[in-house]
């Protein structure tokens, strides 16, 4: 038996039914009593079950309109559940790179000051944005701007790319080198015409720090992998553009708290 209960009509029958009366039930809704009386018809024509026996000294629930009343009453308490229940779980979505250094401090901070459990998926900038489109991630953080119905980004840092090698070179002959890239999109395919005979791709910014320190090859980075202890050379590179750095949001009326603690902690540490 397939049925289509129209639920606009729900909530004056479950009132009804608690206070087993049409005129507190109306005076409750602010309805006139004969606007809630139609509704509950209204929802047992669309039932095709009769819920209520009426007549002039009280209301009478039919075994079925009792049923309905507890499931009503199931439902509501479980809806309540939801929207009470404190988020405990961040989905977040986001690059590699900045994940291996920089955002390893704010997942220590968040965790410090908010009891969040982050559930971390690393993977492409065009994965990243149709998994946030689709509902599939609290937050991003990418290099993508996105400015659309459901998703607005919002500039946290910049991120400067530098030239990382062992000893000094000539960034004139830079081609003689060995270089060690992220992937096809990185700095030095984008920057140079002439490339390297000697490429070693390697998806792990972490790792190409450490073998341009075991004087591997030469790799562009972001400047803030880097730091003092590594003792490499560093040179800053004309046509390197900055690139943007973005948490990326859903577009809600009022974002939910652990959403507001994300971003305070990211403003912090950015």
């Amino acid at each position: 038996l397939k049925m289509s209960i129209d639920y606009r009509y729900l909530k004056a029958f479950t009132y009804t039914a608690e206070i087993l009366n049409f005129s507190k039930a109306a005076e409750h809704l602010k309805i006139a009593q004969s606007a809630v009386s139609r509704q509950i018809k209204l929802l047992e024509e669309s039932l095709d079950e009769q819920l209520i026996l009426r007549s002039s000294k009280k209301v009478i629930l039919t075994e079925k309109g009792q049923e309905l009343y507890s499931a009503a009453q199931m439902f509501e308490k479980q809806i309540a559940t939801i929207f009470e229940k404190q988020q405990q779980k961040i989905r977040v979505g986001i690059l590699h790179g900045l994940l291996e250094h920089w955002f390893i401090k704010v997942t220590k901070e968040l965790q410090k000051r908010f009891n969040y459990t982050l559930q971390i998926e690393v993977n492409g900038p065009e994965e990243l944005i149709q998994k946030m489109e689709a509902g599939q991630f609290d937050v991003t953080v990418t290099t993508t701007n996105i400015q659309s119905e459901i998703v607005s980004s919002l500039k946290i840092f910049e991120e400067r790319p530098v030239l990382i090698s062992k000893s000094p070179i000539n960034t004139k002959e830079i081609q003689k080198s060995t270089w060690v890239v992220y992937d096809k999109n990185d700095y030095l395919f984008k920057n140079y015409k002439v490339h390297s005979k000697d490429i070693m791709q390697v998806n792990s910014i972490t790792s190409m720090v450490k073998m341009v320190k075991e004087g591997i090859g030469i790799a562009i980075v972001p400047q803030h992998v880097i730091s003092s202890s590594d003792r490499l050379t560093v040179q800053t590179l004309k046509g390197l553009n900055k690139a943007n750095i973005y948490l990326n949001l859903p577009n809600l009326k009022k974002q939910p708290q652990y959403i507001n603690d994300i971003k305070s902690v990211i403003e912090k540490i950015s």
